[in-house]
């Protein structure tokens, strides 16, 4: 087979890379920029993007029309479930397991017997000091996730077969500074300084059982939608907001505490931010905001000039940490929906995004939301094994790595193994073909409703849990 580094979406966060990877769509074009987005100009809360926003047709809308079969288990962005040709069980973005969160909903009937024990969507909290219990807790939810995969690898008919397992990313914030040595935390001889690499030993040794269970023949592909690195801090976005004089509140913040729309002063700002991995920068816009202040014509100005400020932004000693920041128009082919203004990286994802207010310090090193070692890095994984004849025709050869692959190549190689045409409007090409070189079908309509919006129930739970988790 080939492999190579996959690089990520702008941002590289599960929502909206999976999704982006399975389209070969940008977050522009899917008009989701993350787990949460605005609804509106107003000021309300953000919504959760589940699959009830996705648009777009997936890899396996295409692979149905041509009656193809498929298993899918635990891809973010698959809650609510939609009916398709084949098995769905969705992901950790479910609110809880008396959600109908598989289709047909007699699988999830069985799931906890198959997994022998309970079947685990997610550990509840990777952002604890509890290391022992956070260990235990990755370890039955992979066992149980690769015991309901080969249950329904090997009893249920199939031609295309994904699953997404979670406990890597888990294990990556969890433990990251005691096996990375350059990590500011690092301490040499501390007793978890293996366990990321004993634990892809044993993710490694279950895809081999996987292996066995399918014919030579089966085409195998191994992606990650981001990697990992160090994270060295968190920059609290709003507080830098607050010190600049774009961001004003109407109380006093003497704790760190969570922003919220009707702490602002909306005549007297001009940009609020949110935090996470990544951050985002809204500016209020007069006749775009309700009380919006920055005049129109003033606008591209002003958001260079942010920019640009944003840029040069130093770590607490004033040394640079390499930010960048994004205009959506810059980096998607289209920007549906409402986009940030300012896509934010600090220290190059070295840092993370606080989007609290009240923080003692512009630059902190403990996350605002708990313990997290590590952040998300541009670049995941690719391995592909298949025909080698299919290699050479190609000009590659067994063994290869393979250079400039992105999530977005993903579903057009796909499409291309089951003999399918690649859509002319997917980002991606297949690499099984020479550059340049594409079959068209033809522009694909989207996708009708299918599904709803969380209840505002289920919307509180998610976010409850993503706050743990530390994406927002």
């Amino acid at each position: 087979g080939i492999w190579g580094e996959l690089q990520s979406t702008i941002p590289p966060i599960t929502v909206p890379a999976w999704t982006s990877m399975l389209s070969s769509k940008d977050p522009g074009q899917l008009g989701f920029y993350g787990f949460r987005n605005r609804k509106s100009y107003g000021y309300e809360a953000l919504y959760f993007a589940n699959a009830s926003h996705v648009k777009e047709k997936l890899v396996w809308n295409y692979l149905e029309e041509t009656g193809f079969t498929s298993i899918l288990i635990g891809i973010p962005q698959t809650f609510p479930p939609k009916p398709l040709r084949g098995i769905m069980v969705s992901s950790f973005l479910t609110p809880t397991k008396s959600a109908e969160y598989t289709y047909p909903s007699v699988v999830k009937e069985e799931l906890d017997r198959i997994a022998n024990g309970e079947y685990i969507i997610d550990v509840e909290n990777f952002r604890t000091h509890d290391k022992d219990g956070l260990m235990d807790q990755i370890y039955r939810m992979t066992r149980g996730r690769f015991r309901v995969v080969k249950h329904y690898l090997r009893q249920s008919p199939w031609d295309f077969f994904m699953f997404v397992e979670m406990g890597i990313d888990r294990m990556h914030h969890g433990f990251w500074r005691y096996q990375e040595k350059s990590h500011r935390l690092y301490r040499p001889g501390n007793r978890y300084e293996t366990a990321i690499k004993e634990f892809y030993q044993y993710v490694d040794r279950e895809i081999g059982d996987l292996l066995k269970a399918i014919d030579s023949d089966t085409t195998v592909m191994v992606v990650s939608d981001h990697g990992a690195k160090n994270m060295d801090g968190a920059v609290c976005v709003n507080d830098w907001l607050l010190k600049q004089g774009y961001l004003h509140l109407k109380v006093t913040v003497d704790k760190p505490t969570a922003l919220t729309g009707e702490m602002i002063d909306w005549e007297k700002t001009r940009a609020w931010g949110e935090g996470g991995y990544y951050s985002r920068i809204f500016l209020n816009v007069r006749g775009r905001e309700p009380e919006g202040l920055i005049p129109e014509g003033e606008y591209e100005a002003f958001r260079d000039h942010l920019k640009k400020e944003l840029e040069s932004l130093g770590d607490e000693d004033g040394r640079p940490i390499g930010t960048r920041v994004f205009k959506p128009e810059d980096v998607y082919r289209s920007v549906k929906n409402i986009a940030p203004d300012l896509i934010v990286y600090f220290g190059d994802l070295n840092w993370r995004g606080a989007g609290t207010v009240g923080n003692r310090k512009v630059h902190i090193h403990e996350n605002d939301t708990g313990p997290d070692d590590a952040n998300h890095a541009e670049d995941g994984i690719f391995i592909l094994k298949t025909d080698p004849v299919r290699l050479t025709e190609v000009g590659l050869e067994t063994g290869e790595k393979v250079d400039g692959l992105s999530v977005y190549d993903v579903s057009p190689t796909i499409l291309d193994i089951f003999g399918l045409s690649i859509p002319p409007d997917m980002i991606g090409r297949s690499i099984l073909k020479p550059v340049g070189m594409t079959e068209a079908t033809g522009r694909e309509k989207e996708l009708p409703d299918q599904g709803q919006d969380y209840s505002e129930e289920d919307e509180e739970t998610i976010r409850k849990r993503l706050e743990e988790l530390g994406y927002l």
